[in-house]
């Protein structure tokens, strides 16, 4: 069976080793003082991708990612692994999206892709923890959706057998294709990059990512697989006032700022008095209660 699958991947910031830097004085993350990432739970949603392109010879697989430019770079992490093509949705008018606008340029490129049986996506991403994008996705392309998974099982008359994380334990379920499923963290990781593919996509751009006088430029005309879609509001036939920060109705009321120190430690002796002290500084700054 031919699978036409989109792996729906997001370029983060590591907020796993933050330092002193890691945010900003107005409280927010710092993008530009931690190193981008390709999302975690994406890797293990690509890993089930390639395991079903491995099973159904004829499949192809296909980075989804929106960002600026620089997020080129987790489409060139997915054809290292196996994935056979990208795209890369950039666009000012895609800045400041919350998740219901980013399910909406998702859904819309999704569309124009044509043809998809199979979106499959993280559960969600390290610098949001919303777990919102996947499951909205599937409502605005009228999909069926698996939260959760952690293994698809099988493929065959249609459908798909996976195995989800529940509380308390996993259950089985099946679910017919076309479908959408995000991937909890549990599953399998994700394989290393290939050397071999390494070699032939090391030099793959988007347009936008190619300077003037940059090397290697002939190779773009010579090998038209170096060169990787990239794809604008218009091109998905978007409608602006939905995408960005004009279709985000997420408002920011407040924001408490919180800096992280990296390798801080306070050591504290028995004494209660060095508890309670503990436990009121935790409730001051709502880290528990």
């Amino acid at each position: 069976m031919n699978l036409k699958i989109v792996v729906l991947a997001k370029q983060v910031p590591d907020t796993r080793n933050v330092g002193k830097d890691a945010m900003t004085a107005e409280g927010t993350v710092n993008r530009a003082a931690l190193p981008a990432i390709f999302n975690p739970e994406d890797l293990n949603a690509l890993e089930q991708a390639l395991r079903l392109k491995e099973q159904n010879p004829g499949s192809t697989v296909g980075i989804l990612t929106m960002g600026p430019p620089r997020a080129a770079e987790i489409i060139r992490q997915g054809l290292y692994r196996g994935a056979d093509t990208g795209w890369l949705l950039t666009d000012r008018l895609f800045a400041g999206a919350d998740t219901l606008a980013t399910s909406y340029a998702l859904a819309t490129a999704i569309k124009k892709i044509g043809g998809v049986d199979i979106v499959i996506g993280g559960r969600q991403a390290i610098d949001g923890d919303t777990a919102q994008v996947g499951p909205q996705v599937a409502e605005k392309l009228g999909l069926s959706q698996v939260t959760y998974a952690e293994e698809i099982l099988k493929c065959e008359d249609g459908k798909l057998t996976i195995r989800r994380h529940i509380d308390g334990g996993v259950e089985t379920v099946e679910a017919p294709m076309p479908i959408v499923i995000t991937v909890n963290g549990s599953a399998a990781p994700c394989r290393p990059c290939n050397a071999k593919l390494v070699m032939k996509y090391k030099h793959a751009t988007a347009p936008m990512e190619r300077t003037p006088g940059m090397p290697y430029a002939e190779l773009y005309e010579e090998r038209p697989y170096l060169t990787l879609n990239q794809w604008s509001v218009a091109d998905v036939d978007g409608d602006p006032q939905q995408c960005g920060l004009s279709g985000s109705p997420t408002k920011v009321k407040a924001v408490q700022n919180i800096v992280f120190q990296a390798k801080e430690c306070k050591r504290l002796s028995a004494a209660d008095a060095d508890i309670e002290g503990m436990v009121k500084e935790l409730l001051s700054e709502k880290i528990i209660g």
